[in-house]
């Protein structure tokens, strides 16, 4: 038998993170395997089923016999439901040739940079943020340039002070409205003034539009149908959200042709094509959405929960928003009461103490210099209404011992 070989991966690996959350997630699991209540607010899945004529129109693609390849880009219905479906939703005219379908939204990430950045390129990225494009940035050897947000008394605003000093080294610009995992979203100004910089700069945009439709008033407005836009940015698109599919990885890119002609070329040599059988349960989703409708207020009853809870807990600060299934209090005084000065153990404390389950403010990238980092996300979309009601209110309980 020769000798053994020492395992030696690839360098850069050392650049790969990971969606943090479930660390969390395995903490939450391993504290409920010993006989504890957990409350998940951690994980943003969800735990709705998927509306029935979705879940039908799988059924009757596999008994049609659609469990083979096709085409990289996606099936010609699925495209040019998708074009109609984004365009008319955002004011804009999208063919089924500026389309290309993808195993979930994530995807469209990593190919977005794959696409348009060369190794050293700046990227604009949120942090707090999905850390995902920190990762991807990393990995593929670009230059992050993270910027930041503010809180506001209605939310969160973007530092711009920050995002412009850096933009003349940038390449690239990922821009998340209805933001993961502040829940926050753009002023028109604020938007105005991202596309302007965009414009300016040349930079090529990542609109991630994961929560578009997840909002509970008003209308949400695409950063790809401001002036100068549409030619320079790629649209996220997932079903996963709007239709809670989240295990069925269904979403697209749609973007200018040559761009989505290179994403889908990456298709073919990363997964072939997205599953044949689950894009023609996208068509029906598209088709008749009014499945989605139930989910979405079934979210709002939780959120309007989740805000009651939060505003029992003393020490917290925090704003309702409109839109996606996110709140992100401010937790300092909160942490001073029960004698916390470090959020991550203000965190565990609060597992073992009430079997709250939450994510911090370093799940969602590294803090940036000077930044309060004593904040928290509330995921409601895994936890029904009356068990957000009896963790927050536990969590409230424990707060207000602590000042005692």
């Amino acid at each position: 038998m020769g000798a053994s070989q020492q395992l030696e991966l690839a360098d850069r690996l050392a650049n790969l993170g990971t969606e943090t959350a479930f660390a969390v997630s395995k903490a939450a699991t391993e504290w409920a395997a010993a006989g504890n209540e957990v409350f998940p607010f951690h994980l943003g899945d969800i735990d709705l089923a998927t509306p029935r004529n979705i879940i039908e129109a799988m059924r009757n693609a596999i008994d049609a016999g659609h469990t083979g390849y096709c085409a990289g880009a996606g099936i010609e219905p699925l495209r040019a439901a998708l074009a109609d479906d984004i365009g008319m939703a955002r004011g804009l005219q999208f063919g089924p040739e500026q389309i290309a379908v993808q195993p979930g939204g994530k995807p469209v990430i990593t190919k977005f940079i794959q696409t348009l950045m060369n190794r050293g390129d700046g990227v604009l990225f949120p942090n707090p943020g999905y850390p995902i494009y920190e990762s991807q940035v990393e990995y593929f050897g670009g230059t992050p340039l993270p910027y930041g947000y503010s809180m506001t008394p209605t939310g969160f605003e973007i530092d711009m002070a920050r995002i412009e000093e850096q933009a003349s080294n940038a390449r690239l610009l990922i821009y998340n409205n209805l933001q993961n995992p502040l829940g926050c979203e753009s002023s028109r100004e604020e938007m105005e003034r991202i596309a302007q910089l965009a414009v300016r700069h040349n930079l090529w945009v990542l609109s991630d539009e994961a929560y578009f439709e997840m909002r509970y008033s008003g209308s949400s407005t695409s950063i790809a149908s401001l002036p100068g836009m549409s030619e320079r940015t790629v649209i996220l698109y997932t079903f996963s959200k709007r239709f809670a599919m989240t295990g069925w990885r269904l979403g697209c890119a749609a973007g200018p042709t040559q761009v989505i002609e290179a994403i889908a070329k990456l298709n073919t040599n990363d997964e072939s094509c997205t599953t044949h059988f689950i894009q023609h349960a996208g068509i029906a989703a598209l088709h008749d959405p009014s499945g989605s409708f139930a989910l979405l207020e079934e979210l709002r009853r939780r959120r309007d929960a989740t805000a009651r809870g939060l505003a029992d807990v003393p020490g917290i600060e925090f704003a309702v928003p409109e839109a996606t299934f996110y709140l992100f209090p401010r937790v300092a005084a909160a942490m001073e009461r029960v004698g916390h000065t470090d959020v991550g153990e203000f965190a565990t404390a609060a597992l073992r103490e009430t079997g709250m389950s939450f994510c911090t403010r370093h799940h969602f990238g590294r803090s940036l210099p000077g930044e309060d980092d004593r904040f928290i996300r509330l995921a409601y979309s895994g936890i029904g209404e009356e068990r957000i009601e009896r963790g927050l209110e536990r969590f409230a309980e424990w707060i207000d011992k602590g000042a005692k």
